[in-house]
Order: structure tokens, then C-alpha cells, then sequence
């Protein structure tokens, strides 16, 4: 089963309902793949959890050298605690004893001997989460499968996403978070210049467009999720409101003619948002706002920090289910 060294591509995304994170190369500028199939086979799985990013790496690492590829996916990702979760999918039944000896060399023999080995039956599983979904209520702001769609009061803008589609559904802390505080956004203000950057299945474009009935710049770097967010769009009746573009950052030619901004929704990630503070600030119109999201509690103030020496002030910062999500304002 083991290889010499190797190097396996696989891939190394967690998939949680709605968030995929990255371990190894930090490198945040692609988005996760989008679910192609809603059947997945039975799997192999070992987990086990360590204390810190830098033994994670070093535990992927390793494993990544040991194995062909197609042999295992492997993933790693932070929980809200703090600590790191590793996981291990075989298609094939793994030697549970030479597993054991490579994360005893790379984390130690008490790691390796917590390292737990089950099995992850098929299951259609976009199937059973809408099963669990129930509407997501986020101010005046509802977000919904199509088996609620006749549960939205007259009142309440609903929003129409179907489970797997990409990321954001609503369900997930930081989404419900965004919609929070837009909608307190709103509330007082009537931006006319709104981006959604990272617009993964739109949601957040969408619930701009509805409330405010203008145009919002919705992109993505992934095409795929920009594919899925024009359609949720137009299935929310926001076609002509959403304006879908592929784009890494800032550099799209769209942002300097659309800009500068009155609102920004980013629901990203930690580092992104930091590497992306001078240019977010620069494309704020003055007194312009910023929604961020994607955040653990422990990197916000990093977050804030940075948006702070750019000359933005927090306004309020909410912490849902494990993530923070914080609104700031550009001074001027």
C-alpha cells in the first residue's frame, strides 16, 4: 500500500457543509470544487486530532510523500477550539498498523494510538442534508430549499439555495452572520455601489439585490461558482440585479469601473481577507463598509487589526456558532 517517496496529489480541502478550508499551502485564491454527484461510494476513513497547525502539516506532509497517487485523500482542518482534525480516506482497506507508525513519527506515539479507523458507507448525502435543512432566518432575511419555498412570510426576503450547490446556503455561521449584519446595515444606510467578493452560490448578492433593488457585483475566482450563482440569481428572480464575474481579488477591470464601493460582503477566509486589506480599503468610497466574515474567533482581531491600519473602524462584530463575522467602516 505504501509508496517510497512519491508525492501524492490529492486533495487536501475539508468539505463541511459550508465551509471548505485549506491546510497546506495557504494558498486561498482557488475555491473548493462544486458537487458533481450527490451519490458518494463507501470509504475508509482514519481520523484523529492534534494540537497545532504546525504538527498538521507536518503529519500531511508526511503522509502525502507516503502514498501513490489515488491511494488516499487526505485532509486536515482547524475546529474552533483550535485544535486540528486529520482524516484519511481509502478506497481500499489501509494497514491500520503502518498508518499508526507514520503518525507516531510525525506526532508522536500518543497520537498515534488515539487514531480511529471506521468505515463511510455510500450515501446520497445533498439528499439527506436537505432532509435535515430547515429555513434559515437572518433578520428580515430567509434562506431556503425549494421543500420550503411556500414557508416564506410576505415579509421576510427569501432566498432560494439548494444544499451542495457551493459554498454558502446559509446554514453555516458565517453566512448567517453576513445576512446579520447587512440587514443592520440596511436598516440605516441605502448603499448604491455593493460588491459581494467570494459570492460562492450568491446568497449574499442576491440578499443585496432584493432588499435594495440595485445592481450588485457578485464575483468569484472559481467559474464554476460563478456559473451556480448567475443561476441561483435568475431562480430568485435576480437575474438583471446580480452582475456574475470571475475575478481573483481586485484585479478584474469590473471593480474600478463598478467602484468605488458604499458596501463590500466578503465571506472569505482569515488570510485572504489580510492580504486583500489595502486593496479593499482603496475600492471603499469614503464612509464605505465592509462585512467580513469567515473568521475563528482567535484570527478576527488579526483581521480587524489589519483593516484598522488601513483606516477602517469596527462597528460591531457578532460570533455565531464558532465564527466571527465583523462590519467595519472606512473613516472619511
Amino acid at each position: 500500500m505504501l509508496g517510497s517517496s512519491r508525492k501524492a496529489r490529492v486533495q487536501r480541502l475539508v468539505y463541511m457543509p459550508e465551509q471548505y478550508l485549506e491546510l497546506v499551502s495557504r494558498d486561498h485564491s482557488t475555491r473548493p470544487p462544486l458537487v458533481t454527484t450527490t451519490l458518494t461510494p463507501s470509504t475508509r476513513r482514519a481520523t484523529f486530532a492534534i494540537g497545532n497547525e504546525q504538527t498538521a502539516k507536518r503529519v500531511v506532509d508526511l503522509l502525502n510523500e507516503c502514498f501513490f497517487e489515488g491511494q488516499a485523500a487526505i485532509t486536515a482542518f482547524e475546529r474552533p477550539d483550535g485544535r486540528w482534525d486529520v482524516t484519511m480516506h481509502f478506497a481500499e482497506p489501509p494497514d491500520q498498523d503502518s498508518i499508526r507508525e507514520l503518525v507516531a513519527l510525525a506526532a508522536g506515539d500518543e497520537v498515534a494510538q488515539h487514531v480511529a479507523f471506521d468505515t463511510v458507507e455510500a450515501k446520497d448525502w445533498v439528499k439527506a442534508t436537505l432532509e435535515e435543512l430547515v429555513p434559515v432566518r437572518a433578520g428580515r432575511f430567509m434562506v431556503h430549499g425549494q421543500h420550503d419555498r411556500s414557508q416564506i412570510p410576505p415579509n421576510k426576503f427569501g432566498i432560494e439555495i439548494e444544499a451542495a450547490l457551493a459554498f454558502g446556503t446559509g446554514h453555516h455561521g458565517t453566512t448567517r452572520g453576513c445576512l446579520l449584519l447587512l440587514d443592520q446595515v440596511l436598516k440605516a444606510r441605502r448603499p448604491r455601489r455593493v460588491l459581494d467578493l467570494g459570492t460562492g452560490t450568491g446568497v449574499l448578492a442576491i440578499a443585496a439585490a432584493k432588499a435594495l433593488r440595485t445592481k450588485v457585483l457578485a464575483s468569484d475566482i472559481d467559474p464554476q461558482s460563478v456559473r451556480v450563482a448567475r443561476d441561483n440569481a435568475r431562480l430568485n428572480g435576480s437575474g438583471n440585479g446580480v452582475e456574475t464575474i470571475e475575478a481573483t481579488g481586485f484585479s478584474a477591470p469590473h471593480f474600478a469601473k463598478r467602484g468605488p464601493f458604499d458596501l463590500v460582503l466578503a465571506n472569505i477566509l482569515a488570510n485572504p481577507l489580510r492580504q486583500m486589506a489595502t486593496e479593499m480599503a482603496r475600492d471603499l468610497a469614503p464612509s464605505g463598509l465592509v462585512i467580513l466574515s469567515g473568521l475563528l474567533p482567535h484570527q478576527a482581531q488579526g483581521v480587524i487589526a489589519a483593516y484598522r491600519a488601513r483606516g477602517l473602524v469596527l462597528q460591531r462584530q457578532l460570533q455565531i456558532e464558532g465564527w466571527s463575522s465583523v462590519l467595519m467602516r472606512r473613516m472619511g
